[in-house]
C-alpha cells in the first residue's frame, strides 16, 4: 500500500512521529478494537509502506498515520476516539507539561483581565502597577489549585472505584497526560477575552463544557471504560473543583474581587 511520493508524506509530518515510534520497543493499540499491536506498518523496502491490520478486528492498526495532522486535529476536537487514541498511544507527544502551563496561564490571565477590568483604584501609578503584577500571581496560584484539586478529585474516585478498573491495570501517568492533553480547550480562552461581546459569558460555559467532553473521552479511551464511568470521574473532580471555588471564596484575601470573577465565569 502505498507509493514513494505518498510514503515521504507519512513518515513526515502526516505519521506524526511514526515512523520513530515504529522502532521502539513498545506496544501499540489499534485504535478501532483498543487490542495491542506490535507494529504500527511495515517498511518493505525503498519507501513501499503497508499498514499493519489487527488480528482482532481485520481493520488497519492505525489508518491516521496517512492522515496530516489537520484532520487528525479535527476529529479529536468531534472527540473520536480513534483520534485519541492515535495521540495516546501511538504518537510520541510529549507537550503535555507545556501545555498545562500555557493552559494555567490562559485562565489566570482570563481571570486577572476580569478583575482589573471590575476594579477601580486612585492609588499612585507604581503601586498599580505592583499591585496588578501580583494579583496575577494570584489568579495563577488559584487556578493552579483549581486545576490540582480537579485532577485529585478524579484520581480519587477511580481509586474507590479500584475493584471496577483493577483488571484493566490502568496506567495513572498515562491518564494524567491524557487528561493534560484534552484540556487543550482552555486555550480558547484567550481568543474568547480578545474579541469581546455580547456573547463572552455563554463563550466561556461553552469552553468549559468542551473540555470537560474532552476528559471524558480521555478516561474512556486511555482506561477502556464506559462513558458512564468516565462521567462520574469527571464530575467527582468537578465537585472538588467547586468545593476548592468555594474556600476561594471564603478566605480573607481580596474576597469581593475573587467573587465577583468566579460568579461571572463559573470556572
Amino acid at each position: 500500500m502505498g507509493t514513494g511520493g505518498r510514503s515521504g508524506r507519512r513518515s513526515g509530518k502526516g505519521a506524526l512521529g511514526a515512523e520513530g515510534a515504529a522502532s521502539a520497543p513498545c506496544l501499540y493499540r489499534c485504535i478501532e478494537c483498543n487490542r495491542e499491536a506490535q507494529e504500527l506498518y511495515r517498511d518493505y523496502s525503498h519507501g513501499v509502506f503497508k499498514i499493519t491490520i489487527c488480528k482482532s478486528c481485520q481493520k488497519p492498526v492505525d489508518k491516521y498515520i496517512e492522515y496530516d495532522p489537520v484532520i487528525i486535529l479535527i476529529n479529536a476536537i468531534l472527540c473520536k476516539a480513534q483520534a485519541y487514541r492515535h495521540i495516546l498511544f501511538n504518537t510520541n507527544i510529549n507537550i503535555h507539561g507545556k501545555l498545562c502551563m500555557f493552559c494555567l496561564l490562559c485562565e489566570a490571565y482570563l481571570r486577572w483581565w476580569q478583575l482589573q477590568d471590575s476594579s477601580q483604584n486612585t492609588a499612585p501609578d507604581d503601586l498599580i502597577r505592583y499591585a496588578k503584577e501580583w494579583d496575577f500571581y494570584r489568579m495563577f496560584v488559584i487556578a493552579s489549585f483549581e486545576q490540582a484539586a480537579f485532577l485529585l478529585g478524579i484520581f480519587t474516585f477511580l481509586w474507590v472505584e479500584q475493584p471496577m478498573t483493577a483488571r484493566k491495570k490502568p496506567s495513572f501517568l498515562l491518564l494524567l497526560k491524557a487528561l493534560l492533553l484534552s484540556s487543550y480547550g482552555k486555550l480558547l480562552l484567550i481568543p474568547a477575552v480578545i474579541w469581546e461581546h455580547d456573547y463572552t459569558p455563554l463563550c466561556l460555559r461553552l469552553i468549559k463544557v468542551f473540555v470537560l467532553t474532552s476528559n471524558v473521552q480521555a478516561i474512556r479511551v486511555t482506561l477502556n471504560t464506559n462513558r458512564k464511568l468516565s462521567l462520574l470521574a469527571v464530575l467527582s473532580g468537578l465537585l472538588l473543583e467547586s468545593t476548592m471555588v468555594y474556600l476561594f471564596q471564603r478566605m480573607e484575601w481580596d474576597v469581593s474581587s475573587d467573587c465577583a470573577i468566579y460568579k461571572s465565569q463559573n470556572f
